[in-house]
């Protein structure tokens, strides 16, 4: 039964996550998580998209990404397909580095579009890797709370949902402790 198909349209925006193969790492080293971020660089050229926000973590990502004029798939694919060919050639390994086919929500609204952000840059926390989610070096999220250029992310749209000072009302809306 073939796949049912990816909804998209120039301007879609969306949560994609991946997780390494039997929850296996992803990213061993320094050099693995700049390696992924220099592919993600060099597919944006050819396939260009906007990244408001990402995090990667051990054994999974996180990316929101919305596109332009190109379909999700011809983004990630190729992504992840050049990711997997490094990460096997460095480790000298066969087969699949992601586990199944990566995870896709069409982001369709602003509170989803803020909620998502939220959950990206609030994953080293929840999973208990630092005690301040700007500690986390391969997150978009130092960038936004400093207000300070990341070449990976786009953090104008997110920014115009808050007051001025942006930073500083984004951070007070990603920290603020919530009911589970």
């Amino acid at each position: 039964m073939p796949r049912k198909l990816r909804t998209w349209y120039p301007g879609a925006t969306y949560h994609i996550y991946a997780r390494g193969n039997r929850r296996s790492i992803l990213f061993h080293n320094t050099q693995d998580y700049q390696k992924y971020l220099k592919i993600l660089e060099d597919v944006r050229e050819n396939y260009p998209f906007v990244l408001h926000s990402y995090c990667l973590m051990t054994n999974h990502i996180h990316l929101q990404i919305e596109t332009t004029t190109y379909h999700i798939q011809d983004i990630i694919k190729p992504l992840h397909m050049r990711y997997a060919m490094y990460l096997n050639r460095r480790l000298d390994l066969t087969g699949h580095v992601f586990q199944g086919r990566y995870g896709s929500s069409l982001i369709n609204n602003t509170h989803s579009f803020l909620e998502v952000s939220r959950y990206i840059h609030r994953n080293p926390l929840e999973a208990s890797m630092v005690k301040a989610m700007h500690d986390y070096p391969w997150s978009s999220y130092s960038s936004y709370i400093n207000h300070i250029s990341n070449p990976h992310v786009d953090s104008s749209k997110t920014y115009s949902f808050f007051q001025e000072p942006a930073h500083k009302n984004y951070q007070l809306f990603v920290e603020e402790e919530r009911e589970k």
